[in-house]
């Protein structure tokens, strides 16, 4: 009789927790020998399928750690492009910690979620005054910087610096759930990912479980049949639902209209000319001192019906808004300036002043919301 394979027990740390309760014993499903496997396979699928993404390509922990804060909650296609122009700008951390908060939120200008800009350049400004321009080596350590929570902080100490710490993003945590059929608590999670980690190249191992799940394990119809390791997959795609989410409402988006007003005065050629941006307050609570067009909750009136150019989606967390632009090719100066400011629809606005003309060569260098700079695109601005 051919006898079952033995349960190992892991006692494992909660990797950078801060945590000081005693070490948790948990068991994995794999014995040794397939554990053994289990990790060489998958980094073997890596190494041949893995994407080719910049940040892949080095070890130095400032490229590693700025990846990390642009991809939260935010997609890949949409981080590249950033990522190489925010570089050139500010190719080390010295160079981020010396600019201005202005230069990095303009430098930042498209990706959203300012906030993360805001705790980078002060992350930077501490790495430089205290840890004289270098990154701490562990995951405990980088924990005390500001803006670099455990997930962050365990992915730049095992891919830069090889510290065997697991990391658990929401594609890790899918895995998980699939291979083990277990509806996991975080700390279970957590536990697990720490029991699976190749401690021989624990970056490429962490990098290889969020690959897995991007790009095959992934939510609604997982690619099971080209997955490397699903012989070890207990559920064969399907995640068992957590219990306190089986009966909660799908969130409700709110809807809204804003009317922006598009004005420039046009020098030699349209980039040569000036636009009339309005700042948001530095207290707001949403964009604090970004530049933004002109806008309102309600139409100018008279609002005839040539002066409307173009509308727009655009959403800010948890709002769809419907964007009419309002050119002043197309409408009297004078109503433009007289749009009714007092209702602002994004939280922390103030009414607003005549705002200022910015020249359009210098708009680059200013931090502008998302909305703004997608109207300016299509209108091709800038």
């Amino acid at each position: 009789m051919m006898r079952a394979p033995s349960k190992i027990p892991v006692e494992t740390r909660l990797a950078a927790s801060g945590s000081s309760t005693a070490p948790a014993k948990i068991t994995t499903a794999i014995s040794a020998k397939h554990l053994a496997s289990f990790r060489r396979t998958l980094l073997r699928w890596y190494d041949r399928h893995r994407r080719d993404l910049p940040w892949r390509a080095t070890r130095d922990p400032y490229r590693i750690w700025l990846s990390e804060i642009m991809l939260q909650q935010t997609r890949v296609a949409a981080v590249l492009d950033h990522y190489r122009r925010f570089l050139d700008r500010f190719p080390d951390v010295q160079t981020l910690a010396a600019a201005s908060e202005d230069d990095v939120l303009a430098a930042w200008s498209g990706l959203g979620y300012y906030r993360r800009a805001r705790m980078l350049h002060r992350c930077a400004q501490q790495i430089a005054e205290q840890h004289g321009g270098c990154f701490p080596r562990s995951s405990e350590a980088l924990l005390a910087l500001p803006g670099i929570g455990r997930y962050t902080a365990a992915a730049i100490a095992s891919i830069a610096f090889a510290e065997p710490v697991a990391v658990v993003d929401g594609n890790v945590e899918r895995v998980l759930q699939r291979l083990t059929g277990i509806n996991l608590t975080t700390p279970q999670t957590w536990q697990h990912a720490q029991a699976r980690l190749a401690n021989s190249r624990p970056g490429d191992f962490n990098q290889a479980m969020m690959e897995l799940g991007a790009t095959v394990c992934v939510p609604g119809q997982p690619r099971c049949a080209t997955c490397p390791v699903q012989k070890w997959c207990v559920t064969q795609g399907e995640a068992p639902r957590p219990v306190s989410m089986e009966n909660m409402p799908p969130a409700r988006r709110r809807k809204q209209q804003i009317w922006c007003a598009l004005e420039w005065r046009g020098g030699n050629g349209i980039k040569k000319g000036r636009v009339r941006l309005v700042q948001r307050p530095k207290k707001a609570s949403l964009m604090a001192g970004m530049w933004e067009l002109p806008q309102s909750s309600d139409p100018p009136r008279p609002l005839p019906d040539s002066a409307h150019w173009r509308t727009f989606r655009h959403s800010i967390t948890i709002t769809n808004y419907t964007v009419h632009v309002l050119r002043n090719t197309q409408l009297r100066n004078t109503q433009l300036r007289n749009m009714p400011l007092r209702n602002m629809p994004l939280p922390g606005v103030r009414p607003a002043a005549k705002g200022k003309w910015i020249a359009i060569d210098r708009i680059p260098q200013i931090p502008l919301t998302g909305l703004t700079r997608k109207i300016l695109k299509a209108g091709g601005i800038i």
